[in-house]
């Protein structure tokens, strides 16, 4: 699985395949859903019963796939979401991810569960980043975790306020994993049928560029992984506005599924919302997010920026969620998938794969500029 060409890949679904080399069990906790994985299916199948309605005669023999979010300028209106613990599929992890966004030249939102420390992943990145913090109910953890954030150069908070509870995914119950992973006599005997795989999760020491980082600093960010994950709770307004006393930058909320607490979360110093069922990795049956999308950015009315994720695998999804309103798009289980296939170079691969397909998409709808994507555009 590892030194293999994904020059090759033309879309996100081959990606997919490429990286069914990992273990079963760890595709499996990348891949799969909460209970009967509906909403997972429905987040995809939900864009494809939304059709086109190109332009005629438009001028797009230049195009220009940039845009901003909160005032800053990137690439395009593709940014890369917060992934928890992505050692699972290569040990370069979130060092490998945010070099290749840096290189994209857009955003890369850090998870709270990364494998690294988040002053490491910084140092790597060249590019926009975001933060998704763990939050404690000790605030004075919490508060040095902004410090930290802050120091390292991260521009946006944002908090993810649909984890209430650790979520029933029966892939990872029939498979005995558990996560943060556990070196199990069943994952071991998992590895030894991909021998390549257990010695880069293990030491690190497979198929990266340069010096091949070592699990010193990732073994604490593990650890720190697992302390979150047991001591899970609900995020409340209470966090967000103790969040908003306490962070200057940007604040972003992600899981937003509905339109009526818009205006509360608004109210409480919120600048952006990400409409987001977590993929459908958490709650199942949740409706799928491009039907919520248009109910949200109505309710916000332009006080905010409106972000979405959720069944995201072709550029023309990234521009059918534009026409509905949304500010820019993230992705999550699509560079997952790089990564595990390809390392850095997968990762970039798929951003080339998305920005080739939205500038594909751009033109042949009439579009020169993501401002010329407009409600008109589409039709269900």
């Amino acid at each position: 699985m590892f030194r293999r060409d994904v020059s090759d890949v033309l879309n996100t679904s081959e990606m997919r395949a490429r990286a069914r080399r990992l273990p079963k069990a760890i595709f499996d906790v990348i891949d799969g859903g909460a209970s009967d994985e509906i909403t997972l299916r429905a987040n995809q199948s939900a864009f494809q019963r939304i059709w086109f309605r190109p332009r005629a005669l438009a001028d797009v023999s230049t195009r220009d796939l940039s845009t901003t979010v909160f005032g800053e300028r990137i690439s395009m209106p593709l940014m890369l979401g917060p992934c928890g613990f992505a050692r699972m599929a290569r040990s370069e992890a979130e060092l490998a991810i945010a070099r290749a966004a840096g290189h994209a030249g857009t955003v890369f939102a850090v998870s709270g569960s990364a494998s690294y420390p988040l002053e490491t992943i910084a140092a790597a990145a060249s590019g926009p980043l975001w933060y998704q913090p763990p939050l404690s109910s000790d605030g004075k953890v919490s508060e040095a975790l902004l410090g930290r954030v802050e120091d390292a150069g991260y521009r946006v908070l944002c908090v993810l306020i649909d984890t209430a509870v650790n979520p029933k995914r029966e892939r990872d119950y029939r498979n005995h994993l558990s996560i943060p992973l556990e070196m199990s006599p069943r994952l071991l005997l998992t590895g030894l049928t991909n021998p390549m795989w257990t010695k880069d999760f293990l030491l690190g020491r497979v198929g990266h560029r340069g010096a091949a980082p070592r699990l010193g600093g990732a073994r604490t960010a593990y650890w720190n992984f697992a302390r979150t994950v047991r001591n899970m709770r609900p995020i409340t307004f209470k966090d967000v506005a103790w969040l908003r006393d306490h962070w200057s930058g940007k604040l972003v909320v992600k899981g937003v599924t509905r339109g009526d607490e818009c205006s509360r979360m608004l109210d409480a110093g919120v600048d952006g919302l990400i409409v987001s069922n977590h993929g459908g990795r958490n709650l199942d049956c949740i409706r799928p997010t491009i039907e919520i999308l248009p109910e949200v950015v109505s309710a916000v009315a332009g006080r905010a920026e409106v972000f979405i994720d959720g069944g995201i695998r072709r550029g023309t999804d990234v521009v059918k969620a534009l026409a509905l309103g949304a500010s820019a798009c993230l992705i999550g289980r699509p560079y997952m998938f790089g990564l595990a296939a390809g390392g850095e170079d997968g990762v970039r691969r798929i951003l080339e794969i998305f920005r080739n397909e939205i500038d594909h998409t751009m033109a042949l709808t009439g579009c020169a500029t993501v401002a010329d994507i407009s409600p008109s555009l589409v039709t269900t």
